[in-house]
């Protein structure tokens, strides 16, 4: 990020009237079919950027969240919730291709098990809930550009009995240009022209909801409230408790924050800022290097978002009039190339904003503690082959979480670089990580069937070849090969 804020001070002293170059960003975004919704958020961020605002939460701004309601504490209200599901729709996030590890198509049609895929459990929740309260359930998949037809084709395929049909589970994510760094204008590529544009983040949501019509659309159909999380997330369910807790308690906003362990230190954390006591969410990139220290201390900031998010729908509504229609979401700024897999090609800066964000934006926004088994999600092949293992199970109605013997904690499971692609993993094996705190694989290895990781376990392979590591039971010890 000091990169970033670098390079923006080199061109901002030329940007006096820079603001005439959103005249073009405006003539792309209009051409692409973006509607106002999205050019006015695009717009707000692109002033900020010329503004050089850095979206900084210093340390002594802000304080510990204190007290919050707890999920396992509720007493849920079965008549309410199986009432209150034909007033809610679940929203998926699935706009990521998961081009990080080696994915050309969407995240969502990874196969957690073998020939079943996110998207696949995601349909299976739907339709559970369906069934168990005998009431309607709605599902909106947000996809991107880049992952709209293959999700389409995918579910056409499923024809998932009661589904509604594809086109109508789909709010298109908008999308926004890049800027060149040098300029601040919009980045011109004429040998990739779609490598001009990029997504605007999750926080795109409020705008896509909006621009699209589906807001309208929901709210006419009686559809009160929403609940929002990522489609790596198999642990995030509608849970028909944490339904009536929202809706009794009239917040516009609920957060699902769960406790923070060593592996999370580097994640965003919630806070509760001083000047006037509303929750906020600070990201790594939001914390200045000096407060580094206090941002990892799990002790006094102890509860991270899990990005799964219950909104008011009508109250969402009032609060983007009241906001002109663009909810005043931190940006942060990403500088990277034009073309990603070309780091001689042209810087360019990426503005984003994050959905959980906009906790701070809500006047009496609230958060409740769901335990970890509600925050199941993947970002690289090391999460991907602790949710294949035992540590995990996946439920019938589609729900994936923690064993009860892992006590909540996932284990710890970093691979090696040749191991960054998920066709990788085929070859290495899926040993039993139940009772795992912490693998580290380095080098090519194989695992054995009935390789068992007990504690904190390394395998090495400092060779070319590989190797394969033989079935039994490793604990609390590094494996040379």
């Amino acid at each position: 990020m000091t990169g970033v804020a670098v390079s923006c001070k080199l061109v901002v002293h030329q940007t006096a009237d820079m603001m005439g170059n959103f005249a073009d960003f405006e003539q792309k975004m209009t051409a692409a079919g973006m509607g106002d919704a999205a050019i006015r958020a695009f717009r707000r961020n692109y002033e900020a950027l010329l503004r050089q605002e850095t979206g900084m939460i210093a340390e002594e701004s802000i304080g510990s969240v204190g007290h919050l309601a707890v999920l396992e504490s509720l007493e849920a209200n079965s008549s309410a919730g199986k009432t209150r599901l034909g007033q809610a729709v679940v929203i998926k996030l699935n706009g990521g291709l998961g081009t990080g590890m080696g994915l050309s198509g969407p995240k969502s049609l990874l196969e957690v098990r073998e020939g079943v895929t996110f998207l696949d459990l995601m349909v299976r929740q739907i339709l559970d809930l369906r069934q168990a309260y005998s009431a309607p359930a709605r599902l909106l998949l947000m996809n991107s550009f880049s992952t709209s037809a293959d999700t389409i084709a995918h579910l056409q395929r499923l024809r998932h009995e009661g589904l509604s049909e594809p086109s109508e589970v789909e709010l298109l994510q908008n999308q926004i240009p890049k800027i060149d760094a040098r300029t601040l204008a919009p980045v011109a590529w004429p040998a990739n022209p779609e490598l001009e544009w990029c997504p605007p983040g999750h926080g795109d949501v409020y705008a896509a909801l909006l621009g699209s019509g589906w807001l309208d659309r929901l709210l006419d159909d009686g559809i009160k409230y929403a609940f929002i999380s990522n489609s790596d997330n198999l642990g995030a369910v509608l849970d028909p408790a944490i339904l009536d807790y929202f809706a009794d308690s009239g917040a516009p906003f609920l957060m699902e924050v769960t406790r923070r362990t060593a592996v999370d230190r580097k994640g965003g954390h919630l806070a509760r800022r001083k000047a006037d006591s509303r929750l906020l969410l600070r990201e790594i990139a939001q914390c200045p290097e000096s407060d580094h220290a206090a941002f990892q201390d799990i002790e006094r900031h102890q509860y991270f978002n899990t990005n799964s998010l219950w909104l008011r729908l009508d109250l969402l509504k009032d609060q983007l009039e009241a906001e002109a229609g663009v909810l005043p979401l931190p940006m942060i700024r990403n500088l990277k190339t034009v073309d990603p897999r070309d780091p001689q090609s042209p810087e360019v800066i990426q503005l984003e904003i994050a959905m959980g964000a906009a906790i701070e934006c809500f006047a009496g926004a609230a958060a409740i503690e769901v335990p970890r088994s509600r925050f199941a999600p993947v970002k690289t092949t090391g999460d991907l082959l602790a949710l294949r293992s035992d540590a995990y199970e996946v439920l019938d109605n589609g729900q994936v979480r923690l064993r009860a013997a892992r006590c909540d904690e996932p284990p710890e499971v970093k691979l090696s670089e040749g191991y960054k692609l998920v066709d990788s993993l085929e070859s290495l094996g899926v040993p039993s990580l139940i009772g795992c705190q912490s693998l580290e694989v380095s080098g090519p290895v194989c695992f054995a069937p009935g390789v068992v990781i007990q504690g904190r376990v390394r395998v090495e392979n400092l060779g070319d070849e590989t190797r394969m590591l033989t079935a039994g039971c490793y604990r609390d010890q590094t494996v040379s090969l």
